[in-house]
């Protein structure tokens, strides 16, 4: 067959490469001028490494992502190491996630254990004055029930706000889980969200975190090359205007460079068609589809990212801290605070320390109508409260990037509302960031998606 597919992302790029293996010919549009999507990078004159637009890590659970970098020969440039994660409460920062081997360094192999992760978290709650004893023992006892079942159709069910409620106490439920519900989702949707996606998070991340020598754009340029060698043909800078259903059930895909004049648009044949935009985009190339799968990606909600990345001349977080999970309440300007460089070292990037500040929100708000200026000195008010010390002279550089379609939000009996990935039309496939349900969005699940797409291509 000849195939097309729309999007050069982990899904785009892991399908193409199990449908070339099976000796089909492949031809993947890319609007951006490289590979990875939500995932690409940039770099900095200076930097020996390249940066994701916004924050990115894998787990030490990626199965999929790891078995994907052993098929490319890439696996020993994917690495692992144990960032703090910290949330913020009454004015300082608690380390409520992590392993056994950072609260007991001398004995590493307490990380092999069983539940580990769910002990490491009980035994770092009791330091925490948020919570009484009787509301750390039933987190800790909440997390293990999360990480040893499986039945996330039962959890789905449910509001996360009614079961959390119900299972942490209210006050544990006030103090750590509605905080959580509230920053990712707003005040107007966090009481909608299911179950199944706190599930997915608990069952499925690790304290050990990864990232790739060189940044995440280097795996996905090792990845498209991979693409490459097995024949594929990648179109960057490549704008899709429409995909169109002709005789004998074949599509035609037109499209024209995004720096070209209007006549430069063309049209090519194809046999198949992958399409892994966003659902939007999904309506608008293919406007043919039924009515009823065309009001299902609809009705598909999600919200945007904003992300500003700045780049200072000294750490700002002192005491080493990764991760910083900030309480709407609390008054900061966003979700959390992310220094990559207690992750990755500063060395990599000349030196500088780089810091994310991202937030999750509607693309009604105001965060997606300001300018740059606007939301770096919005954004640059609050860092002052993780370190008195910081003045704006340290920052060396800011970079400011938005995305309307970042997290999906899934309701109760979600699972109802995701389209099939073989659309009504045949030849035609879908395959978006809200199909990796139940599991949240990340470079792992979307590995997953791409080769279960490929594999219903090859059977249909």
């Amino acid at each position: 067959m000849n195939i097309a597919i729309i999007g050069a992302g982990a899904t785009g790029l892991t399908a193409a490469l199990d449908l070339l293996k099976s000796g089909h010919q492949v031809t993947i549009y890319e609007l951006n001028d490289r590979p990875g999507g939500l995932a690409a990078g940039f770099r900095s004159p200076g930097w020996e490494w390249s940066l994701e637009k916004f924050y990115h890590h894998w787990f030490a659970s990626d199965s999929d992502v790891l078995q994907l970098g052993t098929e490319i020969g890439v696996r020993e440039k994917m690495i692992f190491n144990r960032p703090v994660t910290v949330v913020y409460y009454e004015g300082r920062f608690y380390q409520l996630d992590g392993a056994l081997s950072t609260l007991f360094p001398k004995l590493p192999w307490l990380d092999k254990l069983p539940l580990s992760g769910s002990l490491a978290r009980g035994l770092l709650a009791l330091k925490f004055p948020g919570l009484s004893l009787l509301d750390t023992a039933r987190y800790g006892m909440l997390g293990m029930y999360l990480v040893l079942t499986s039945n996330w159709r039962k959890l789905e069910q449910v509001t996360a706000h009614e079961w959390l409620s119900k299972w942490a106490g209210q006050r544990g439920y006030k103090v750590l889980w509605e905080p959580l519900l509230i920053g990712k989702f707003g005040e107007e949707l966090y009481r909608e969200v299911n179950m199944a996606w706190m599930w997915a998070r608990i069952k499925a991340r690790t304290p050990r975190l990864g990232t790739f020598v060189g940044g995440f754009q280097a795996f996905f340029d090792a990845l498209a090359a991979a693409v490459q060698k097995a024949g594929g043909q990648l179109r960057y800078q490549t704008r899709v205007d429409a995909i169109t259903p002709i005789t004998g059930n074949r599509w035609a895909v037109t499209a024209e460079p995004s720096d070209a004049g209007n006549n430069a648009a063309s049209s090519d044949e194809y046999d198949q068609v992958l399409v892994t935009t966003s659902p939007r985009l999904m309506t608008r190339l293919v406007p043919q589809l039924p009515p009823d799968y065309l009001n299902t990606l609809q009705n598909l909600k999600s919200l945007g990212a904003v992300v500003m990345i700045a780049a200072l001349d000294r750490q700002l977080s002192t005491q080493g801290f990764y991760w910083h999970n900030l309480p709407k309440s609390s008054g900061f300007p966003f979700l959390a605070m992310c220094e990559h460089t207690n992750f990755v070292s500063s060395e990599h990037f000349g030196g500088q320390h780089l810091i994310y500040c991202g937030d999750y929100v509607p693309v009604t708000h105001p965060y997606f109508k300001m300018s740059e200026d606007e939301l770096r000195a919005t954004y640059l008010s609050a860092l002052k409260r993780f370190n008195a010390s910081f003045d704006p002279s340290w920052v060396q550089q800011t970079w400011v990037f938005r995305e309307p379609y970042a997290q999906p939000v899934p309701f109760v009996n979600h699972s109802r509302n995701i389209p099939a990935t073989r659309t009504p039309l045949p030849g035609l496939f879908y395959a978006s960031m809200s199909h990796v349900y139940p599991w949240d969005r990340g470079t792992n699940f979307a590995v997953r998606l791409g080769r279960e797409v490929a594999a219903e291509m090859l059977r249909d």
